[in-house]
């Protein structure tokens, strides 16, 4: 699945790693239930909410998407740790060389694994990955119960109003 990146970004979103209909369609958070997009714009990042197939657009607005890991699953409970800290060696290597103005990663428990940041929490992070400020938002898969859309978008523009 390709990346949706250009140099410079004000806000590179990080995804754990595709799903099973994101790989299908070729484009991000495509699952029917998935709150990244509708997040996206409630939190004022999109002036309107994009379809999973028009993420290109987020390019012109100054935004990306990647993954921490590429291997497509059902489940992010798939991945291995292993899996997860290869991929944020592959990240960080992707943030030196594309130096969006934040790095952010959806999903706080990922980013712990991948980064080997055990306590780390929702929010602004002291650590930086390839000289970047990272910013670690939930999980907007539908799957986590446990942040609503509106709590979801509230946290997208913590970030948004940081920028």
């Amino acid at each position: 699945m390709s990346d949706v990146i250009k140099p410079g970004l004000d806000v590179l979103f990080c995804g754990i790693n595709p799903g099973l209909v994101s790989e299908a369609t070729g484009h991000h958070f495509a699952r029917p239930g998935n709150r990244f997009w509708p997040a996206l714009h409630l939190s004022g990042f999109t002036p309107r909410q994009f379809a999973p197939a028009e993420q290109e657009q987020l390019l012109d607005l100054n935004l990306g998407i990647t993954n921490v890991v590429a291997r497509p699953s059902a489940k992010a409970e798939e991945l291995t740790i292993d899996e997860l800290k290869a991929g944020g060696i592959e990240l960080t290597e992707k943030v030196e060389r594309y130096s969006p103005k934040v790095l952010a990663v959806l999903g706080v428990t990922v980013y712990r694994a991948a980064f080997n940041r055990k306590k780390a929490q929702v929010g602004p992070q002291t650590d930086l990955v390839g000289g970047v400020r990272v910013w670690v938002l939930p999980n907007p898969s539908g799957l986590n119960a446990h942040w609503q859309l509106p709590a979801l978008a509230e946290e997208f523009a913590r970030l948004k109003a940081s920028l």
